[in-house]
């Protein structure tokens, strides 16, 4: 039995006015609730797609990035699409993730260090990976990311031939 006086509150109110048993109303408030968090979820990921698109036009010129954001939602996107240039289960010496970066700009250190820093490559003595599991973020970076950020990590694992 749930403890929400406000939620018992709402779901008497629905037993009111359709006549339902306490259980049925109940079902179908939390089926609305449902449903309306997947409307707002859909929303959020259509609008971090629409500043995604607008974002790549902005610093990308074809393969080279323009400059590196200063903005931090930006610069997350940025770097999504650079880690989209790895790959997954594969390990990479420092150099070669340089080469790598090099390809889209020349300041390969702050790119880097960037991608560590939101645990997008992972790093030990000399060595770099894409990370295995899907960062967990706190409240000041969880406003950086797009909401289907572990979608877009976990994507990029299936296609990994190696995962298989």
């Amino acid at each position: 039995m749930t403890s929400d006086a406000d939620f018992k509150a709402l779901v008497r109110a629905r037993m009111e006015q359709t006549g339902q048993p306490y259980t049925a109303a109940r079902v179908d408030l939390l089926a609305q609730r449902d449903a309306e968090r997947d409307a707002e979820r859909d929303a959020e990921r259509a609008d971090d797609e629409r500043f995604r698109a607008k974002t790549l036009r902005a610093f990308f010129d074809g393969p080279r990035l323009r400059s590196i954001p200063a903005k931090r939602r930006a610069r997350v996107v940025v770097l999504l699409e650079l880690l989209a240039r790895f790959e997954a289960g594969r390990v990479y010496t420092e150099r070669e993730v340089n080469d790598l970066l090099r390809l889209a700009h020349e300041d390969v250190a702050s790119l880097r260090r960037e991608l560590v820093d939101y645990r997008y490559l992972e790093r030990a003595e000399g060595r770099y990976w894409v990370t295995t599991a899907t960062p967990q973020r706190d409240a000041n970076e969880a406003q950086e990311v797009p909401a289907g950020e572990a979608e877009l990590l976990a994507a990029m694992h299936r296609a990994d031939p190696s995962s298989a």
